[in-house]
């Protein structure tokens, strides 16, 4: 109803455009183009509790979109019938095969060739930013996710309020009703993502959903980081090419040309200070701790299943050779599914003589990390290990088109392709709780400042290999509940001639370290200390140990 309302108005603004020029009025006049479309689809999403990076999301977009775009070619028929075709109208050409009105459904397209057409195109899906501000009580606007729940919108005064920009602040109309309807301090649901919470890829997604109904052009912003690299944007640009969509437009944060939009600054909240230093014994310190947190963990150990297991197996090709990666997996029914209803990834391993030396332990301790009931924890493992640079970078085919995609290094594809497999299954969008992340006492490593710190570091010589390496644990004094203090590794790294995919593992262990219960880096290690190299073994001493291993 809204639909045939909609485009009946549309057509009607035609005849009483004033057109600048007379070509503009006759190209108006030939075709009759008018651009129907929506807005506030993200808000729509989180009222319906999707989340815009959902599939489901995706589904109902389309249906959305579909719906939108079947009422509104009929409605034109309609006036067609009522008003006359478009001059240029030929039914057999408009409807030939490959057009945009031959995937119609048969029964409109029947009623097109019947009636004619009014409009020669009726879709589009404009920015609508002001328009949601202005008639929409600030829904989202156009196909985008919410901005922010509230943030600053600045807008340029007239000369005669003295020119310039002023500053306001707005709140979106879903999270105002969310508050209204269950009050202020009710947790938001896992529906409620921002644009700036989403991924290029996810953002990019949503549009390839609904471009197939619309029969002009999308608007839509990717919303990417400062440092989003090069060729993040080559794949960006080159997936949105291949999956048909017409245009896309991407915005990096700039502090020279500023924004017009803007997020208010989060509330300060006490976070640990690691930089107070003390004395000669100058090591950083965290002045305050997070909350303990409960069990987190679905398996502390790999789990038994007696009848095995799936696993989903992947190629990786590099200039040093290839190998293969392997996702164990819980299938989603089965007696050893039990109650969580989907395939589950629990592990990973490596397998090929020409695998990278040190990857297999990397696998392991990544194994652990998708054994958490912490997606975001697994994103955050996921996202370190995508910028470990090595000797060369290189292109790989990704699934599951096979396209080429740029990596610094075998351990970032590896990584990309982990991944991509855990965002198949759903592994990466649950929006459940955090415990792993909560537990974290720094997120970020901690900086010394000019004065440094104190770190221990140990030589590795392996003679077997000729590799001599440095190994290096920076450490930071924590405060422990009866009011002491304790000394913790907070952060590691190499240096000399090494494995570099051991880059990639003091990346995971790292984080590790960073969380403050000592049995959660504790677990991690012990499962390294048997992990196997072919040709690896050499006797080398170990630190508080007598003797060699």
């Amino acid at each position: 109803e809204v639909c045939a309302v909609a485009t009946r108005m549309l057509d009607n603004v035609l005849d009483v455009t004033p057109w600048p020029l007379p070509a503009q009025a006759a190209e108006a006049r030939n075709k009759r183009r008018v651009g129907l479309g929506f807005t506030g689809l993200g808000d729509a999403l989180v009222m319906l509790n999707l989340r815009y990076d959902s599939e489901a999301a995706r589904e109902q977009a389309r249906r959305i979109s579909e719906l939108m775009r079947d009422a509104a070619y009929s409605a034109s028929s309609d006036l067609a019938s009522e008003r006359g075709a478009f001059p240029l109208f030929n039914a057999d050409l408009y409807l030939s095969g490959g057009s945009f009105a031959s995937r119609l459904p048969q029964q409109l397209k029947d009623k097109i060739r019947y009636q004619g057409l009014r409009n020669s195109h009726l879709l589009s899906i404009a920015p609508t930013g002001t328009i949601s501000l202005a008639f929409a009580d600030n829904a989202s606007n156009g196909i985008e996710p919410a901005f922010s729940w509230s943030y600053t919108r600045k807008k340029r005064e007239s000369q005669a309020d003295g020119g310039g920009f002023k500053e306001y602040a707005v709140e979106d109309h879903a999270w105002r009703l969310y508050r209204h309807l269950f009050g202020t301090d009710a947790p938001l649901s896992d529906a409620f993502v921002t644009a700036l919470e989403l991924s290029a890829a996810d953002h990019a997604a949503m549009v390839a959903a609904v471009a197939p109904y619309i029969d002009t052009s999308i608007s839509k912003t990717v919303n990417v980081p400062v440092d989003y690299a090069y060729a993040d944007f080559q794949h960006l640009y080159t997936q949105a090419w291949k999956s048909g969509l017409k245009g896309l437009a991407t915005y990096r944060p700039n502090s020279v040309l500023g924004s017009v939009l803007s997020v208010t600054a989060a509330p300060t909240v006490k976070e640990p200070e690691p930089l107070a230093v003390d004395g000669a014994n100058q090591r950083l310190r965290v002045e305050r701790l997070p909350n303990a947190v409960v069990a987190s963990l679905r398996w502390p150990s790999r789990p038994e299943m007696p009848g095995g297991n799936p696993a989903w197996s992947y190629m990786i090709q590099h200039p040093h050779g290839d190998f293969a990666l392997f996702v164990g997996e819980l299938p989603a029914e089965g007696p050893d599914m039990g109650l969580f209803g989907r395939t589950l990834p629990f592990e990973v391993w490596v397998n090929g003589a020409e695998q990278p030396r040190g990857l297999s332990a990397l696998a392991k301790t990544l194994s652990m990390d998708l054994r958490t009931n912490d997606a975001a924890w697994l994103r955050l493992k996921l996202d370190a290990l995508a910028t470990v640079a090595e000797e060369r970078a290189f292109e790989m085919a990704m699934p599951p088109s096979g396209d080429k995609r740029l990596f610094p290094g075998v351990v970032a594809a590896t990584a990309a392709v982990i991944r991509w497999r855990c965002e198949q299954l759903g592994a990466l969008q649950d929006g459940g709780p955090t415990p792993v992340l909560d537990a974290m006492f720094s997120r970020e490593e901690p900086r010394t400042g000019v004065s440094g710190t104190l770190a221990w570091a140990v030589d590795v010589d392996n003679p077997a290999t000729g590799e001599l390496f440095t190994l290096t644990l920076k450490e930071v004094s924590l405060p422990t509940p009866d009011g002491g203090v304790v000394t913790r590794p907070c952060a590691m790294g190499f240096s000399g001639n090494y494995p570099k995919a051991l880059d990639g593992m003091a990346r995971l262990l790292s984080l590790d370290m960073r969380v403050m219960d000592p049995g959660w880096i504790g677990m991690k290690l012990r499962k390294l200390l048997n992990v196997g190299e072919p040709l690896g073994h050499f006797m080398a001493p170990v630190p508080s140990l007598s003797g060699e291993r």
